[in-house]
């Protein structure tokens, strides 16, 4: 393939030392996951510092709600990360290529479709989440104006996952240090100078999401490479549509699921009231922190497996799931530690009020630190999802962590109303799904390192005839 005009950031991850180009492409994913979240802290700082707790619990009340929705094309942008790189590593140019159109395609009609429905529906499935009523209107007026944006929220990320799938995580940092500046500067407008409340955090997370999206398009667009995006070829190719889904589509189910059960763990936090789900909202906002500086060692596993998938040179597969699980652990302990020593500050900057910051705590002294956990059932995820294997992760993901905390809600937690049982379900589920998935992908790569065969198996055909 032809370099560029932005060459420079891409990598190829199927030469050279592994552990260096780990660390070199992880670390701008790292930064530009970090900066989100610490931009989406920022908005809940804002309202909760300027509007109070009232409105700090509606948006907190709505964020299950939104991984929700946004979880089956974030599992699809899996699947395009995957689809370009495998690609890239074959130098099948014909191949990239339709992959870019073809997750345009996806990004653009699937986004406006989610975002209309994502505005029918909110309210109803505020209220069936138990929602107290004192902050149900502002809880649905944020979700109605975040769902008008959702089509640049999917687009974005399907144009990040083109980019990061040849090895450019540097211009996807750039566009979300921008349009993340551009946010907090909107929210002190709206929320702290106008009083607009929920919806002047709603309505700068839209013209943010905006300019990321645009900031994507641009850069494909000028490209002068396979992943150049060219409006007049946007079109759904069906070769690359199967290739997507079969890889993308069990991980979107499998987190849209996911968040089906936080859905359900929220639920039951609501009955404590707007205190502690403010509470709650902080905490979970200092604690994605954590989780994003671990879980995106799962994207790097995606990514250099299927580049090294494609190359067929699978003992760089075997050893890049190593690095990547030590680094997502020392991640974890890291920045687990850090915020644990400082956790009661912390969590007074969302809200100063003692009973709010207490049923902070009470989430972040048990799942700090057991996120190592979470880290490494992401990275076994990944390499699963690299290395195509989709469907069976998914099943045991569905079982071992859903299908769990949902039975945890209904039969576990009644025999002990606290919040401490509650959060248990997070831990126990993560535990059980690295037993029975890190058994499998220890099977595989044993088969592959044995065998030194590509490691996509009768389950891809099957799976692909299924579709």
């Amino acid at each position: 393939m032809k370099t560029d005009a932005g060459g420079k950031y891409r990598m190829d991850m199927c030469e050279g030392p592994l552990f260096g180009k780990i660390v070199v492409f992880t670390v701008p994913l790292m930064i530009t996951n970090v900066l989100q979240l610490l931009f989406n802290a920022a908005d809940l700082v804002i309202v909760g510092r300027f509007a109070g707790e009232k409105a700090l619990a509606s948006v907190g009340a709505t964020s299950q709600l939104v991984w929700l929705i946004l979880a089956v094309f974030f599992g699809l942008s899996s699947g395009v990360n995957v689809v370009i790189a495998r690609g890239t590593g074959a130098k099948d140019r014909g191949a990239v290529v339709r992959g870019v159109h073809t997750a345009a395609a996806v990004a653009l009609y699937g986004g406006i479709v989610m975002g209309v429905a994502g505005i029918l529906v909110s309210p109803g499935v505020l209220r069936w989440m138990n929602t107290p009523e004192e902050i149900l209107g502002k809880a649905a007026l944020y979700m109605r104006i975040y769902c008008a944006g959702l089509p640049f929220v999917v687009f974005f990320n399907f144009g990040a996952a083109i980019l990061r799938a040849v090895g450019d995580t540097k211009r996807p940092l750039y566009f979300m240090f921008a349009a993340g500046g551009v946010n907090v500067l909107l929210n002190l407008l709206f929320v702290a100078a106008f009083g607009m409340d929920v919806a002047g955090v709603a309505a700068a997370t839209v013209i943010s999401n905006a300019l990321a999206a645009f900031l994507v398009l641009w850069t494909l667009n000028r490209s002068r490479d396979a992943i150049r995006l060219r409006w007049g070829k946007i079109r759904i190719h069906g070769t690359s549509l199967r290739e997507i889904f079969h890889i993308g589509l069990p991980g979107g189910i499998q987190g849209a699921c996911y968040s089906f059960s936080n859905v359900t763990i929220q639920s039951a936090i609501n009955t404590f009231g707007r205190q502690a789900i403010a509470g709650d909202t902080a905490a979970a906002s200092i604690e994605a922190i954590v989780a994003e500086a671990t879980s995106v060692f799962f994207q790097t596993a995606i990514s250099f497996t299927g580049q090294n998938l494609g190359a067929k040179k699978y003992d760089r597969v075997k050893r890049g799931f190593l690095y990547c699980a030590v680094c997502s652990c020392a991640s974890a302990f890291l920045t687990g530690g850090l915020f644990l020593l400082f956790a009661r500050r912390a969590l007074g900057v969302y809200n100063s009020d003692p009973a709010v910051i207490a049923w902070g705590l009470l989430r972040l002294n048990l799942l700090l630190p057991t996120k190592f956990l979470c880290g490494i059932m992401d990275v076994i995820s990944g390499t699963l999802r690299g290395l195509g294997h989709s469907i069976k992760p998914m099943i045991v993901i569905l079982c071992g962590v859903c299908g769990l905390r949902v039975l945890w809600v209904c039969w576990v937690f009644p025999l002990h109303r606290t919040l401490t049982n509650l959060y248990l379900s997070y831990p126990v589920s993560w535990a059980l799904v690295i037993l029975i998935n890190g058994t499998m992908l220890h099977v595989i790569l044993s088969r592959i390192m044995r065998r030194g065969t590509s490691p996509v198996t009768s389950e891809t055909s099957a799976a692909g005839q299924g579709s």
